[in-house]
């Protein structure tokens, strides 16, 4: 019993994990694009409860902002920085055992305050659930900021 469940694991992860294709991701009209209607996806832009999670607050410049999460970024394991832009960040978030990948984009919108946010959205590339993990990377990296 035990062979036939890791068969099947070791082929989904084949036949899933690693060819998924990036989905559309970026800024459109100033917000990030909206999470789909499944539970692997968090956004600060999100209006609605089940994916909607605190921004980022933070008080300086963007480019001090930025830089302070790219230096925390660099920090995490198994994290690929794929676009640095002056007001943009993409990442992908790779798991340990089955190598699924995660987006997350950073967005420092134009503000002219000296209290600026950083919008984020964080989503799986594939399946459904994922038992709260982009959740609780974001806000590991937002209290990681925030106490940096």
């Amino acid at each position: 019993m035990n062979k036939q469940i890791l068969i099947v694991v070791v082929s989904l992860h084949f036949l899933m994990g690693c060819s998924a294709t990036p989905p559309k991701l970026g800024i459109m009209d100033r917000q990030l694009i909206p999470c789909p209607n499944k539970p692997n996806c968090v956004s600060s832009q999100a209006t609605n409860k089940k994916h909607y999670i605190q921004p980022i607050h933070f008080t300086g410049t963007p480019q001090d902002a930025k830089n302070k999460l790219l230096q925390i970024l660099n920090t995490l394991e198994r994290t690929k920085i794929i676009v640095v832009r002056e007001n943009y960040i993409r990442i992908e978030f790779t798991s340990k055992i089955f190598q699924f990948i995660d987006d997350a984009e950073f967005y420092f919108p134009a503000t002219n305050t000296e209290h600026s946010i950083i919008h984020f959205r964080s989503a799986s590339r594939i399946g459904y659930s994922d038992l709260g993990a982009n959740k609780k990377r974001i806000e590991q990296i937002r209290d990681t900021f925030t106490g940096y």
